[in-house]
C-alpha cells in the first residue's frame, strides 16, 4: 500500500460516510456537526466515560497546538480524501477554526494513502483500534470484528492475520457479542446496553461455565437475565459459577442476591483447613488460571530475558504443565 506523509487544509477531508454511526449522525443533525458529537456516534454507548477521553483529547490537542499522531486517509481522486482513522481529531480541528479563525487549526497532519480497497481499509482499522495505541473498548472490538467476520465475510486467517493474536481468543469474542446481542440487548426495552456488561459474557465463553450452566438446566439466557438483575455483580466472579450451582445453599444464595454472597457461602460451609493434595483439581484449575492470568509485568519480564535458577525452575514447572494439559486434553477429546 502507497502512503505518504502530508500536511493537507481541513477543507479537503471528508468524514467516513460509509461508517454507518456518523452517516446517521450526519443524517440526523446535517450541518451542525460537532467533534464531540462525532466522538460519541463513533463511541455507539454515550457513557461518560467517553465524554471524560473526548475532554481530554480535545485539550490535549489545544495545549500541543495540533495533534501528536496524524490521521490516516485515503486519497480517492483529485482532491477528494476520506478520512479512514481520525474522525474526530479531524472534527476538532473544524470545530476549533470554526470558532478561532486561527490559521493553526486550517491544516492537519496525515498518513495519505493512494485509492485503498475495502479490505486495505478493514487492515488499517484493525491495526489501529485493535491492537494500536487507540485501543477501543472489548465490546467495540468485538462489535467490528463480529462485523468483519459474519456479516462482510472476510475470513478468519485473514482477520488474524491483521490483528495478530489467536482464532481462539477473536471467535471468543465473537461469540461473547452474539450472546450479548441475543440474550441481553432484548431485554433491555430499547435501552442502549451497558457496554461494561461485555466482560460479563466474554467469561461466559469458557467452556466450562456454558458446560455448567447446561448441566443444571439454565441458559444463556438465564445467564442474561441474571446480569440484568444484578445476580452477576462482577465479570471475575463467574468463573465461580459451576461450584456455585452444584452447591444448593449457594445457588439458593445467588439466585436471592448475587455471586459474590454465593461464594462467601460456599467458604463458610466448611472451615476446616485441607491439604493442597485433597483440594479438587477443577478448584486447583481455577485458582491456577487467576494466578497466572495476573502474573505481574516484571515477573514476565524476569522470565522472558532472566535465566537465573529460579526463573529457569518456573520454567520448567510452566512446560512440565503445558505438557501434562496437552495430554490429558488429547485424551479426553478437547481440542
Amino acid at each position: 500500500m502507497k502512503c505518504s506523509y502530508q500536511i493537507l487544509p481541513i477543507s479537503q477531508l471528508q468524514l467516513d460516510l460509509n461508517n454507518p454511526r456518523i452517516c446517521q449522525y450526519l443524517e440526523m443533525f446535517g450541518d451542525n456537526v460537532t467533534a464531540e458529537g462525532i466522538a460519541l456516534a463513533l463511541n455507539d454507548s454515550g457513557s461518560s466515560v467517553t465524554s471524560t477521553s473526548f475532554s481530554s483529547l480535545r485539550e490535549s490537542i489545544r495545549v500541543h497546538k495540533g495533534i501528536i499522531h496524524p490521521i490516516i486517509v485515503n486519497h480517492i481522486s483529485d482532491d477528494v480524501y476520506i478520512v479512514i482513522e481520525g474522525n474526530t481529531r479531524l472534527q476538532i480541528y473544524k470545530d476549533f477554526y470554526s470558532k478561532t479563525k486561527d490559521a493553526n487549526w486550517e491544516h492537519i497532519r496525515c498518513i495519505v494513502y493512494e485509492n485503498l480497497n475495502k479490505i486495505e481499509i478493514d487492515a488499517i482499522r484493525l491495526q489501529s483500534h485493535l491492537v494500536g495505541p487507540r485501543d477501543w473498548d472489548p465490546y467495540s472490538k468485538a462489535k467490528y470484528l463480529n462485523k468483519l467476520y459474519h456479516e462482510e465475510g472476510l475470513p478468519l486467517n485473514t482477520i488474524v492475520d491483521y490483528c495478530g493474536g489467536k482464532k481462539g481468543e477473536i471467535l471468543k469474542l465473537i461469540s461473547a457479542y452474539n450472546d450479548m446481542l441475543t440474550y441481553y440487548i432484548p431485554l433491555l426495552d430499547g435501552d442502549k446496553p451497558d457496554v461494561r456488561e461485555f466482560s460479563k459474557f466474554s467469561e461466559l465463553q469458557n467452556r466450562s461455565i456454558k458446560n455448567a450452566l447446561n448441566a443444571h438446566g439454565y441458559t444463556e439466557k438465564d445467564f442474561a437475565i441474571w446480569v440484568c438483575n444484578r445476580n452477576i455483580d462482577t465479570a471475575q466472579n463467574v468463573r465461580w459459577l459451576p461450584e456455585i450451582l452444584s452447591d444448593e445453599a449457594a445457588k439458593k444464595e445467588f439466585l436471592k442476591t448475587n455471586i459474590s454472597s454465593a461464594i462467601l457461602k460456599l467458604h463458610t460451609a466448611s472451615k476446616e483447613t485441607i491439604s493442597l493434595k485433597d483440594i479438587p483439581y477443577e478448584e486447583l484449575c481455577r485458582t491456577l488460571i487467576t494466578k497466572l492470568r495476573n502474573i505481574p509485568y516484571e515477573e514476565l519480564k524476569e522470565l522472558r530475558s532472566c535465566e537465573t535458577e529460579v526463573t529457569q525452575r518456573k520454567k520448567n514447572y510452566l512446560g512440565d504443565l503445558y505438557t501434562e494439559l496437552e495430554s490429558l486434553l488429547k485424551d479426553i477429546n478437547i481440542e
